[in-house]
């Protein structure tokens, strides 16, 4: 299908919610070195350290305080900056904080996706809106074919449910109010679901790499809970081109392009939990790891993998990077923060990062035109 232009973000005022977050970050990086005016809408960083902070993000975009829950503030938010894209990332993403916290889960992750969508039905400026939801959304029978994006929703812990609740809202929604002729003031309504993204800058709490890289940078060692258990890891930067890619159909074709997409990795990069921490201590250099179980750990699904011949055969995209590229771009990152390297220079290591991407991925064109 050839390169993809991505100019259509240049000068478009785009609203990415939950900006502070790790994917977050990495998109408004990405969004700002387009040439986008990019409207941030978040809590505080959910971490310390965090992307967010680390790159010195806030100084080079708009960004807002809020919560997705607080429907007033939202609302405002839309109102007064009028995007005519949006990205919404806002979440609690954590599987165990679930189990602590099912309320708040619901409460982000439900409601705050009808927030969204309602901000955008009253008024009316958005011409694209993407949902970016997960690969736990789908009912897991923990089958080795990957899901496709009509299998059913489910979730056995209240964050696989709250996501495919989250599905649920975003279907009704582009059901029931924005009409598939995209007529006066409708908009292409679309979910996305990755699997598990990995990549530098990601502290959060119970995360896999975030483990291994404060217990490496300290020379502890790395305790994991559930070795044999397979996820779909892939490069941050993947499923955020994914996104972009079809941000950029959708504004072209509001019908063609709605509806929901997966976008995850190579069927060989869905390795156990073991052998990534194996990996990512080679790449360290140095540490050592054990298994330490509890043996009343809470309910996760030990398989999962996605279908993503949509996205392929659609819109062209693929992943193009391998998983040990994928630890290699990780890992690299992580060593340059850890060498007291100042914001700006993370912020330009991470553009850095983005243009080795899409120069490998061969997907888009001419990135970036500003620097």
């Amino acid at each position: 299908m050839g390169k993809y232009n991505l100019d259509i973000y240049r000068g478009k005022t785009v609203l990415v919610t939950g900006d502070t977050g790790f994917k977050g970050s990495w998109l408004s990086i990405w969004l700002t070195e387009l040439g986008a005016q990019v409207i941030g809408y978040s809590l505080e960083p959910p971490t310390k350290p965090n992307m967010f902070e680390a790159t010195g993000l806030g100084k080079k975009h708009t960004h807002l305080l809020g919560d997705v829950r607080d429907e007033k503030r939202l609302l405002s938010v839309f109102r007064e900056h009028r995007p005519e894209l949006v990205f919404h990332l806002a979440a609690q993403p954590i599987v165990r904080r679930s189990y602590k916290d099912p309320r708040l889960t619901y409460e982000t992750n439900v409601m705050g996706t009808v927030n969204l969508l309602e901000a955008v039905r009253k008024t009316e400026c958005a011409k694209v809106a993407i949902v970016i939801t997960s690969d736990k959304c789908y009912e897991n029978k923990e089958p080795t074919c990957g899901y496709k994006e009509s299998d059913p929703m489910g979730g056995y812990d209240p964050y696989s449910s709250s996501k495919g609740c989250a599905e649920l809202v975003v279907s009704a929604y582009r059901n029931s109010f924005f009409s598939s002729k995209c007529g006066s003031g409708k908009v292409a309504l679309a979910s996305v679901r990755a699997g598990n993204v990995i990549g530098g800058g990601d502290w959060g709490e119970d995360r896999l790499v975030p483990d291994c890289v404060r217990a490496l940078s300290a020379e502890r060692e790395v305790v994991i809970r559930n070795p044999t258990y397979i996820r779909p890891w892939q490069y941050v930067l993947e499923p955020l081109g994914g996104y972009l890619l079809l941000g950029t159909k959708m504004y072209e074709d509001c019908v063609r392009y709605v509806g929901a997409w997966n976008f995850g990795p190579l069927e060989d990069d869905a390795i156990s939990v073991e052998e990534i921490v194996k990996r990512i201590i080679s790449y360290w250099g140095s540490g050592k790891y054990r298994i330490e179980s509890s043996g009343s750990e809470p309910h996760e699904a030990r398989l999962l993998r996605l279908d993503c011949t949509k996205a392929r055969t659609l819109i062209g995209w693929k992943s193009a990077y391998t998983i040990d590229e994928t630890l290699k771009e990780t890992v690299a990152w992580y060593r340059e923060f850890y060498k007291k390297r100042v914001s700006s220079n993370l912020y330009d290591f991470a553009v850095k990062q983005i243009i080795e991407y899409t120069t490998k991925s061969g997907l888009y064109a001419d990135f970036p035109k500003i620097r």
